[in-house]
């Protein structure tokens, strides 16, 4: 039996991670991006725009097996949301219909964005989605270009990514961040080796037959208030002093749950963010 064949489409960060990972499970990798100088050894570059109609000239034009769309917007506003995570979409969705090529499945990386809870209820992939701003509006169209794609697809929602490179709280904490402490303002966040990780093994269970849901939702076992997260770091990082004033970054508060991906049997390898932290600063990822 051949290797089966995963084009990532948008193969940037957390692609990159992911296509590591489907090479170790002997998976056959291509990667679409503009700059394919930046993959990972072993993946078969497309160099590409998701935002062009065009097809790429060094499209594939064997069977691919899976598609993982993990598009990023390059303006963060809402033409640009619209312009990598629909119309991008859209445009691989008709290179494959050029080439006569149907995906066992479709993996569409989306946002907890699409969730406007406030006020720390507990989300999974079954509440409401109230998306308040634009990026979860957008993201939901986009969702539904996925559903609606014709291939059989599971949407992956994922929360806040961090890891190396994705940084911003620790220079935050080490400039004296400050945030309310009451009422707990819950965020939730996922390492970028486990967005990849619970990316590797849905295609791994796709191809030993296992029936998939059609959203996940992508983050670790452990929601924490923004304040407790920070407070740690202070003591990890012997930050002692700090501002007076309080910072917010943001006024959403839920806490998503991992039990479907879970229950599925995936377990992330960083459960919480002390885990994260602790090994993005001792240089172990």
């Amino acid at each position: 039996m051949s290797a089966p064949s995963v084009l990532i489409a948008g193969c940037g960060d957390v692609g990159s991670r992911l296509a590591t990972q489907l090479l170790a499970a002997g998976f056959q990798v291509y990667g679409l991006r503009r700059d394919v100088s930046r993959l990972p050894d072993g993946v078969i570059g497309v160099a590409g725009d998701l935002f062009n109609e065009d097809c790429p000239a060094t499209w594939p034009v064997g069977a691919i097996d899976y598609l993982v769309y993990s598009a990023a917007a390059t303006d963060h506003d809402e033409a640009g949301y619209r312009a990598a995570y629909v119309q991008g979409l859209q445009h691989v969705l008709g290179w494959l219909n050029d080439y006569g090529q149907e995906p066992e499945r479709l993996l569409f990386v989306s946002s907890s964005s699409v969730y406007g809870q406030q006020n720390g209820e507990w989300v999974d992939e079954k509440s409401e989605t109230v998306a308040a701003g634009y990026s979860g509006r957008v993201m939901l169209e986009a969702e539904q270009v996925a559903l609606n794609s014709g291939i059989p697809a599971s949407i992956v929602r994922l929360t806040g990514i961090y890891g190396p490179g994705r940084e911003w709280l620790l220079t935050q904490v080490r400039r004296g961040y400050r945030v309310a402490v009451d009422p707990p303002l819950y965020g939730n966040r996922i390492h970028a080796d486990d967005a990849a990780g619970l990316m590797a093994f849905l295609l791994d269970a796709d191809c030993k037959g296992v029936e998939l849901d059609n959203v996940y939702i992508g983050v670790d076992d452990a929601p924490a208030p923004l304040a407790e997260v920070v407070a740690w770091l202070r003591d990890y990082l012997d930050v002692t002093e700090w501002s007076e004033d309080e910072s917010v970054r943001r006024t959403g508060s839920k806490r998503c749950s991992n039990a479907r991906a879970k229950a599925l049997g995936w377990v992330p390898k960083y459960p919480s963010y002390r885990e994260g932290y602790a090994a993005i600063l001792e240089g172990k990822c």
